[in-house]
């Protein structure tokens, strides 16, 4: 068996590696797979913060690995084009993860917002390097001019993130699931959503074949998951359990199904990659790279060969 350290995920951005392991499916492809905790980010907003100019985009994806304490973690495709920058652990993406995130940015019941168009300069409370951060960005600048966009620093988990609403201390904030559901059950409204990719970071020790039989066992658990999404959207109650007194509330039905999107394990397109860097560089948060830096395009296309 060929063990492969990976950081801690959640459902929301790992629903399918969690049924792999889960269900025997990388065993099956000779894997065996350990979980390595990760730091979090602080878990009080700061409102004082406001870019995310002089933090770490290691704040939690990539913490371990880091350290050389994981192999290989998923985040965001936007915030891992900046962690393969500033790594000095020689971390590089391999290529796209299965999930495609949902989120959305949502007030209050009591908000006098209803459309993008009036969160203009209301600060949006989002985790920085974080995907929910760079979505927020993406969403917004279709409805207002970037000077009007306004965020400031809040904790990498939906969970605070939700509480923080609830509680008044911010007038908006992106969540993921589970506490996108969470919110609307109990009120809120959701001004707009959206769907964006993910990545894996791995190490040298990652090899092609290695990263190959890793999206074979995936891709069983994608087709499982995309055969019966009621029955695998339970993960998304049962891994929250004890992060918050809301989720024990909630069943699938409290879910859209329609939020589920699993995919195929694939390459980074060329063209979306460069879009990407482009888009990222307009905001000041990456330097200029060549796409060698950000994606180790050999390795990338050899294990999806031997994959496919």
């Amino acid at each position: 068996m060929t063990k492969m350290r990976l950081e801690t995920t959640s459902p929301f951005q790992g629903l399918a590696e969690l049924v792999a392991d889960d269900e025997g499916l990388f065993a099956e492809e000779g894997i065996e797979i350990e979980w390595v905790k990760r730091a979090n980010t602080p878990r009080e907003v700061d409102p004082k913060i406001t870019t995310p100019d002089g933090l770490s985009a290691f704040g939690s994806h990539g913490e371990a690995f880091e350290k050389g304490g994981a192999d290989m973690y998923n985040a965001c495709e936007w915030g891992n084009y900046r962690r393969v920058q500033d790594t000095e652990a020689k971390g590089r993406q391999l290529g796209r993860r299965s999930i495609m995130v949902w989120a959305g940015i949502v007030v209050a019941p009591d908000s006098d917002a209803y459309s993008p168009q009036q969160l203009a300069n209301v600060q949006v409370a989002v985790p920085y390097y974080f995907g929910t951060h760079y979505l927020t960005y993406q969403m917004l600048e279709g409805f207002l001019p970037r000077d009007l966009i306004q965020t400031c620093r809040a904790p990498n988990g939906s969970s605070a993130r939700y509480d923080a609403l609830i509680n008044g201390d911010v007038a908006a904030t992106t969540l993921t699931e589970p506490y996108l559901s969470l919110a609307e059950k109990n009120g809120c409204r959701v001004i707009i959503e959206g769907m964006y990719h993910g990545t894996e970071v791995a190490s040298d020790d990652i090899d092609a074949d290695t990263y190959a039989a890793f999206n074979r066992a995936v891709k069983k658990a994608v087709r499982m998951i995309n055969a019966d999404k009621r029955k695998y959207m339970q993960y998304f109650i049962d891994r929250h359990k004890g992060q918050h007194p809301g989720i024990e509330t909630m069943t699938v039905d409290d879910f859209r199904l329609s939020r589920l999107q699993m995919v195929d394990p694939a390459p980074i397109p060329e063209e979306e990659l460069q879009r990407t860097y482009e888009w990222m560089r307009s905001w000041g948060m990456i330097d200029e790279l060549s796409p060698d830096v950000l994606v180790d395009v050999h390795r990338q296309q050899a294990a999806h060969e031997v994959s496919a």
